[in-house]
């Protein structure tokens, strides 16, 4: 057995999972936050409790410190030499990483390099990596990349129709994230399908505050709906998805916002907030829906509709159609949506059984017996991903 450490560090932030490898049990999880802010605070989870703790965390070297004393203060281990490994979440690796991999000198300057591909995320994760380093000098790192999954798409599917120059020299291309969570999905699916990857087309749907739709064919993704960065794709909680491009200069002249102004509206004020005008949760969407909130229900329309579309995209892409894939937040919770989304895909041999989709947060399939192509709801667990990967490269 090995004890590994999953970790997805934020700019103010650190998530973290202990797991025991291979059996991916959950031995203890928790967040420190509000790193180098006022009233910063560790919990972690204790015999299934949350233990939260306020104390000064002005840097993320004190926070993995605090960590790591925590674990040992709470008995969760006895010495920190039990740690065999750390996971590190890494959001961008350009074009660089096409896999997870074992983090020394050289990679962590690759990732300094496409870190102005993910300004808010990448130097976040570099300072995640080297404070563990710094305290765990021994045990083996490794990067895990929301964008490696997406690797595999080909030329005709990840370049945009600009001048070539700009991705030869700038590196303009699709990237795609969620890969981590789009990857583990579609392996699971494959394991309740009792069939192959390498057999089967899965168009997977990573519904949550951001949202990606994925097309993965013999296990392998060929077409993702995020772009260069997370704002393309399907509308989402706080963001856009695709608009007209020339829509932003028109905007910066209507309204004498800069691009980087507009760029924030589209990113923080947009989706399903800028829809409804009162709220990104779907929940709230959902209920004023019910209640006859117009704003709400055409919300809800747009945000179904956009989903939909590029399942019926993706299905013809790849010539064909096995199963669909709900995770993430809503992917797992909404029964609305999921509903909305696979209404009218009859055609193509989606048969959705209304009964069977009343269920939430768990694995479930909710199509009716014999349809053509299966319906799967699959929670996801990017921190297994990142644990699996760890115990393959760190070994």
């Amino acid at each position: 057995m090995a004890k590994i450490m999953a970790i997805n560090a934020g700019s103010s932030s650190l998530k973290f999972q202990l797991l025991n490898m291979p059996d991916e049990e959950i031995i203890t999880k928790g967040l420190v936050e509000r790193i180098g802010l006022d009233g910063p605070k560790i919990t972690i989870e204790v015999n299934g409790e949350k233990v939260s703790e306020t104390t000064p965390i002005p840097d993320h070297s004190i926070a993995v410190k605090k960590l790591l004393d925590a674990l040992t203060a709470h008995q969760i281990i006895d010495s920190l030499d039990e740690i065999n490994g750390i996971g590190h979440r890494v959001v961008h690796g350009g074009e660089k990483f096409s896999d997870s991999v074992l983090i020394d000198d050289e990679v962590l300057e690759g990732i300094e390099e496409v870190s102005e591909l993910a300004p808010l995320h990448n130097p976040a994760n570099i300072v995640g990596i080297k404070a563990f380093k710094e305290i765990l000098p021994n045990v083996p790192a490794v990067a895990v990349f929301d964008t490696a999954f997406h690797q595999t798409m080909p030329k005709e599917k990840y370049l945009y129709s600009v001048p070539y120059e700009y991705y030869e020299k700038y590196g303009i291309r699709k990237y795609g994230f969620h890969g981590t969570s789009h990857k583990y999905v579609s392996q699971r699916a494959a394991e309740m399908l009792e069939k192959p990857k390498e057999d089967l087309k899965i168009i997977s749907c990573h519904i949550g505050n951001g949202a990606s739709i994925t097309a993965i064919d013999g296990g392998k993704s060929v077409d993702t709906s995020m772009g260069f960065t997370p704002l393309a794709g399907v509308t989402m909680g706080t963001r856009s998805g695709n608009i007209d491009p020339a829509l932003i200069p028109f905007l910066m002249e209507k309204t004498g916002q800069t691009a980087d102004e507009i760029i924030s509206v589209l990113n923080k004020e947009s989706g399903m907030l800028g829809l409804s005008e009162f709220s990104s949760d779907l929940r709230d969407i959902e209920e004023q829906a019910e209640e006859g909130n117009e704003k709400a229900q055409t919300a809800l329309d747009i945000y179904t509709t956009r989903i939909h579309k590029y399942i019926g995209t993706y299905a013809a892409s790849m010539n064909g159609l096995d199963a669909i894939v709900f995770t993430a937040g809503v992917g797992e919770n909404s029964t609305t949506i999921r509903e909305k989304v696979c209404k009218g895909l009859e055609f193509m041999g989606v048969q959705f059984d209304e009964k069977k989709n009343d269920v939430r947060g768990e694995e479930s399939f909710i199509n009716k017996e014999g349809s053509p192509v299966n319906i799967l709801v699959v929670p996801t667990n990017e921190e297994v991903m990142i644990a699996r990967d760890t115990v393959r490269l760190g070994q």
